[in-house]
């Protein structure tokens, strides 16, 4: 189940007189993404480097690093922590010691890795759109039982008879809010996709 992160989160390290500051953060958009890159990016740095990935669209950079030792390993981990809407800066002030590509890829796949680890996480559920009628009685119960299975209530519209509820809930979730529903109402409340 892949996860997103509860906010901005930070990790500080350094590696043979090289300082390097790890910032990751959700986001919902590629304009997000880059918004968080220039927001946290320093110019007085020697290398900004960064990925960041948005379901099936990624990007990364090296910025002036030499090709694939920072935005590919940056990446990497991020699909690594299982990760989506996630984008991840790192900040690499250099200390005069040469790295190589590889303690290069280590030390900014590394600093991502543990970045993605030590923040607080949140699961990405794909949730299904459904729709449900109930009385004004029953609303309280109806929606106590969606957000006790992680539901969401998208809208709900007041008639003459009842309200009209829009839902979204994971789809393992559905045979058991329906039987919930139906035991609630005597069988009227059903779910509609």
């Amino acid at each position: 189940m892949p996860f997103t992160l509860a906010g901005l989160c930070e990790y500080r390290e350094e590696i043979r007189k090289s300082r390097f500051i790890t910032f990751a953060a959700p986001i919902s958009s590629a304009a997000e993404a880059q918004a968080f890159i220039q927001q946290y990016s320093d110019l007085n740095a020697s290398h900004n480097c960064w990925a960041w990935k948005l379901a099936d669209q990624y990007r990364s950079n090296d910025d002036g690093e030499p090709g694939g030792t920072a935005g590919r390993p940056i990446l990497a981990a991020i699909e690594a922590q299982d990760c989506d809407q996630v984008a991840v800066l790192v900040i690499r002030w250099y200390g005069g010691i040469q790295l190589g590509t590889g303690g290069l890829a280590r030390a900014y796949g590394g600093g991502a890795n543990k970045c993605l680890q030590g923040a607080e996480r949140i699961a990405l559920i794909n949730r299904v759109p459904l729709r449900c009628a109930c009385s004004f009685s029953e609303l309280a119960l109806v929606k106590l039982r969606v957000a006790e299975l992680g539901g969401l209530l998208v809208q709900e519209d007041f008639t003459a008879n009842g309200v009209e509820l829009q839902l979204a809930l994971g789809e393992e979730q559905i045979d058991t809010l329906q039987q919930q529903l139906a035991d609630l109402s005597r069988g009227r409340i059903l779910l509609q996709r």
